[in-house]
């Protein structure tokens, strides 16, 4: 494809968003450290790290517009069995990811929220 972003082979842009989207949740995923977290979010635009968790707020234009992401947010989350913790409002919704179970982020942590962006986008 000349100028402009390659494609893979179901037609889905080959970014590195697109790579973390691809990685399916796993139980029992490893705590990856601070060096490997921080090279993953920064294929995750507006997403930070504070030491225990990754996080985005998404703004909406109004209630319906929040709602209707949290619901798809929330298929994709049951459907990977990977649940985030979500603060939702008027027209936002904090989006944050952590594995209680690992003590931090994991590998699952990062694709779920490449997931979420792909929705937003």
């Amino acid at each position: 494809m000349s100028g402009g972003t390659a494609l893979d082979a179901a037609g889905v842009p080959d970014t590195p968003l697109a790579a973390l989207a691809a990685r399916r949740c796993r139980p029992g995923a490893p705590r990856l450290t601070a060096a490997e977290i921080a090279a993953e979010v920064a294929a995750l635009p507006g997403w930070t790290f504070d030491g225990r968790g990754i996080e985005k707020t998404f703004a909406f234009a109004d209630w319906r517009e929040t709602i209707a992401f949290v619901n798809a947010l929330a298929w994709i989350a049951q459907r990977e069995n990977h649940h985030p913790d979500l603060a939702v409002h008027y027209a936002r919704c904090v989006v944050r990811f952590s594995t209680h179970d690992a003590g931090g982020v994991t590998e699952n942590d990062v694709a779920c929220a490449a997931r979420v962006e792909r929705l937003f986008a």
